[in-house]
């Protein structure tokens, strides 16, 4: 028996262990690293970016010499195949080496180098992207989980506060309708909070995607440092000039304008023939017998000058400038929209009050225990609940808010101004 319970103890004592170890308390420098070290997206990104430096060594190859030899099948007179011999065979052979001109290797060369900086100019784009959905996740997630243990201690509250008036309903202090407004309220703090749970759910789930975290992992988000207060905004004209400088989805549209510059030097090229020259060994059906010839041979750009891919190469060209115009416009924009809503954020989070939580937590008891003695009416009591309610739930909105502003303003110029 002294064995069984031993062996229970030790049971109880790990699984304690595993559930213990399936919360992980996460902060938002924790989430990055696991973030650019297991991110699936990126490591995809990066192999295109490989395999775009493989295109560049490509480019560099130079073509392969071609051979052909022809033989003498069948001798009619001696009966015999393929001979080789100089009194009863015959066989032609020829090597040629074609030659590009017009510097079409060199064009090429430096189209795919451009081409692998684009890939790269993507893969720092898309962590941008990623960078910024992470930690929007990670502060919505955290205030929702703040929000949440209040939800909690509120229904603790709530439901201690059922028990004590139940027992005063049966001694016949408090009425029914009060009993019934009561348990209104906790049902709708539980159902609030269970909405708010599935929203964590699916955020938590998202952080994990983009972290490679375990799914079967719960995530409490943590805030290493709460940020500086910020009274001033960099001005509206400095943080373009840094997206201007910064954005690489702007460099790379520039790059993209590049390219196809390139593509339109390599097409013109490609107008002008290149040269094949060969080299032939003919036993005897040429004339001196064991003839050695060399040869050149090149098209005649007669009818096809390459009108059309130059044409295209003309036209890409335009499309690209009109796009990187659109990129800039579109990013002026979000630059200008950001900054408004940083400086209307900042601006209300200035003007509040630190210390309003915690009075507005010390009134709350006061009104939770005041009811319970009576001294104020349940629609007192309810009205208090709710506005509480409203203020954490404003109070944790708005610190997500200045966070994301801040991090908006990040994305938009591509730089980590506000950390």
């Amino acid at each position: 028996m002294k064995i069984k319970l031993f062996f229970l103890c030790c049971f109880l004592a790990c699984a304690h262990l595993v559930v213990a170890q399936d919360t992980l308390k996460l902060s938002i420098s924790d989430a990055e690293k696991r973030f650019l070290a297991n991110n699936y997206q990126l490591l995809l990104a990066k192999y295109e970016i490989e395999q775009a430096k493989a295109d560049v060594i490509t480019a560099r190859l130079f073509d392969n010499p071609e051979i052909s030899h022809e033989n003498l099948f069948y001798n009619h007179e001696t009966k015999r195949f393929l001979e080789t011999s100089f009194a009863t065979g015959q066989f032609n052979t020829q090597i040629s080496q074609l030659f590009k001109l017009a510097g079409k290797r060199n064009k090429q060369i430096k189209l795919a180098q451009t081409a692998v900086k684009m890939e790269e100019y993507e893969y720092y784009d898309l962590m941008r992207t990623l960078r910024y959905q992470l930690r929007h996740n990670f502060f919505k997630l955290h205030g929702l989980q703040q929000s949440v243990k209040t939800y909690s201690l509120q229904i603790k509250a709530l439901e201690q506060l059922l028990q004590v008036s139940n027992k005063q309903l049966a001694l016949g202090n408090i009425a029914q309708k009060d009993i019934i407004r009561i348990k209104s309220l906790l049902y709708n703090l539980q159902v609030e909070r269970q909405q708010m749970l599935a929203e964590i759910a699916d955020l938590g789930t998202e952080l994990k995607l983009i972290t490679q975290i375990s799914p079967n992992m719960v995530i409490e988000t943590v805030l290493e440092t709460d940020r500086p207060k910020q009274t001033t905004l960099l001005p509206y004209a400095t943080l373009l000039d840094s997206a201007m400088n910064n954005r690489v989805d702007l460099k790379n549209s520039q790059m993209a304008i590049t390219y196809a510059q390139q593509n339109l030097r390599l097409q013109k090229a490609n107008a002008i023939p290149d040269v094949q020259l060969s080299l032939a060994y003919d036993l005897k059906g040429n004339y001196p017998e064991k003839y050695t010839g060399i040869g050149i041979s090149m098209p005649i750009p007669l009818f096809n000058r390459n009108q059309g891919e130059i044409k295209k190469a003309k036209i890409a060209i335009e499309a690209q400038q009109a796009t990187h115009q659109q990129l800039e416009n579109a990013l002026a924009n979000e630059v200008f929209k950001a900054y408004q809503n940083a400086s209307r954020v900042e601006e209300l989070y200035a003007n509040m009050d630190n210390n309003f939580g915690a009075d507005y937590q010390k009134l709350i008891d006061e009104v939770t225990i005041n009811f319970s003695k009576r001294n104020i009416s349940l629609l007192e009591f309810l009205d208090f609940y709710e506005a509480y309610k409203d203020h954490v739930l404003q109070y944790n909105q708005l610190l997500f808010e200045r966070n994301n502003a801040k991090e908006e303003i990040n994305f938009v110029t591509g730089t980590s101004i506000y950390k």
